[in-house]
């Protein structure tokens, strides 16, 4: 692995390239838990607060809601700062974000989750940037920094109320000590990616580029990621509660949304892999698309109409649907761009946009069971929204690539 861009001191020329992948990997594993660990303690929160369905999908929504509008500013505050240490600031922000929910007024609860999930959306944008600068085949790196993803979000969902029960802390402390993950990759990522003071200006694209819209693919792989985003954050929100109702132990429930997080992992993983190599056929990666949509229907198929029977297989087909979605996602970005540059602007359009449709899933599925007392018309919509993330993926699947738009 050898380093790439237009950086004079680029890191790899002092830090083993091995080295590296662990700081992604440690910053990937910090990327979920502040949303992902909500879902197993809503019964617990809503029971000590008072919100309704509703407002506990708020607190999975906002993280979400940040993910979009702070998108098109991380590549702004890297430029001024540095990307390493625009990174390193944003895992001081989740550290601070996390703690803020320790305290006891509902609204600070909302606020750290505000702050939490700005800090995550500026390493959502700089870490991709960061490995496509470090490493001449970024795929295979990519691929783990997709499976770190879930790796981080199956922690979350599996430890979250097990670890709080053992030491004894309440819904708070279980949320908040999410945060030492926080500061433990803090230490580990600027001793090995260091300030890059030497690399300012290396994000060269001011954000993103709102031009490619025009485009009927860009306006496809934005709405690819959307929608699998919006499957992810909806049922990732409530599924740990769906279960519960269904009839499942609540510790249970929690243990299957890891469950799907992890084989997440193994999807995040494989899917770059299989995209790459059906690059190059007539047909795209429309295979690869046509294979995770069988899985999405499959997993809420199984879970609106058996959700206590066959648990085990609904959750991990869902979950390998997810985390290869997402991958494909991301890895459409890069193989419908022409340049580097294009990638990078199509890829703050995507996730702006992207994650503000998705951060509607969690509050819009809590909703509809407020008003139906059942799941079956939350799931029910979401099998509806495979058929637009079946467009979406069809058409941007495609083997063509976006031109290099005129202006940023």
């Amino acid at each position: 692995m050898g380093a790439q861009g237009p950086v004079a001191t680029s890191t790899t020329a002092r830090v083993a390239p091995w080295l590296l992948v662990v700081a992604v990997v440690v910053v990937a594993l910090n990327q979920r838990p502040a949303v992902v660990g909500v879902a197993p303690l809503l019964g617990d929160l809503r029971a000590d607060t008072g919100l309704s369905s509703a407002l506990g999908g708020l607190l999975t929504s906002l993280p979400v809601l940040c993910f979009g509008a702070f998108a098109p500013v991380a590549p702004r505050l890297a430029r001024k700062v540095g990307l390493e240490t625009a990174v390193a600031a944003s895992l001081v922000l989740l550290a601070v974000g996390t703690a803020l929910r320790l305290l006891t007024p509902v609204g600070a609860l909302y606020g750290g989750t505000v702050v939490a999930g700005g800090a995550i959306a500026v390493a959502n944008v700089l870490v991709p940037a960061y490995v496509k600068r470090e490493f001449a085949q970024p795929g295979l790196v990519m691929g783990v920094y997709s499976a770190a993803l879930n790796i981080g979000a199956a922690l979350a969902a599996g430890l979250t109320v097990p670890l709080g029960r053992a030491l004894g802390l309440d819904w708070r402390d279980a949320l908040a000590m999410w945060g030492v993950l926080a500061v433990l990759a803090l230490a580990v990522w600027l001793p090995v990616a260091g300030t890059g003071r030497a690399a300012r200006g290396a994000v060269a694209a001011p954000g993103a580029s709102w031009g490619l819209l025009r485009h009927d693919l860009g306006r496809r792989v934005t709405l690819f990621l959307g929608m699998q985003s919006t499957q992810f954050y909806g049922l990732s929100a409530w599924l740990p509660t769906l279960l519960t109702d269904a009839g499942l132990p609540t510790a249970e429930g929690g243990l299957l949304l890891a469950v799907a997080t992890v084989t997440g992992a193994v999807g995040a993983f494989l899917a770059p892999t299989l995209a790459g190599r059906l690059q190059q056929g007539s047909r795209g990666q429309r295979p690869l698309v046509v294979l995770l949509l069988a899985c999405y229907a499959a997993g809420l198929a199984g879970l609106l109409v058996l959700p206590a029977t066959g648990t085990l297989v609904w959750v991990s087909l869902f979950g390998v649907a997810q985390g290869g979605g997402f991958a494909l996602a991301l890895t459409l970005i890069v193989l419908r761009s022409a340049t580097p540059l294009t990638a990078a602007r199509l890829g703050g359009v995507a996730q702006c946009l992207g994650y503000l449709v998705a951060a509607t899933g969690p509050v819009v599925l809590g909703a509809l069971h407020d008003l139906t007392g059942g799941w079956s018309w939350s799931l029910g919509l979401l099998l509806v929204l495979l058929v637009p993330m079946a467009w979406a993926g069809w058409g941007a699947a495609r083997d063509v690539v976006l031109p290099e738009p005129s202006r940023a």
